[in-house]
């Protein structure tokens, strides 16, 4: 007997847990990142950048010198770069 808030579907599997209209927006950015060259850095920035307001996934890659966000609304640059500086690493800007 659904109450219409189950994420179970009206045979008894699971829906995902997600209720209809519950979607948040996502937006990905993409920036450019100097210094980085290993693991160790690439988890230094993750970790500043992930700590930030609205951020819900955040992949370093030292090879190309990209951080990839996601987050639930538009990003702050300025607040991004204090994030890499803070990890001790230059952002140069959006890629």
């Amino acid at each position: 007997m659904s109450d219409g808030n189950s994420c179970c579907t009206t045979d008894g599997s699971c829906g995902g847990g997600a209720t209809a209209g519950t979607a948040t927006a996502q937006t990905g950015t993409v920036f450019t990142v100097s210094g980085m060259t290993c693991a160790h850095c690439e988890a230094s920035v993750t970790k500043e950048v992930s700590a930030l307001p609205g951020v819900t996934s955040v992949k370093a890659d030292a090879a190309s010198g990209t951080v990839s966000v996601q987050a639930g609304g538009a990003l702050d640059d300025a607040q991004v770069r204090g994030a890499v500086e803070e990890a001790g690493y230059e952002l140069v800007g959006r890629a």
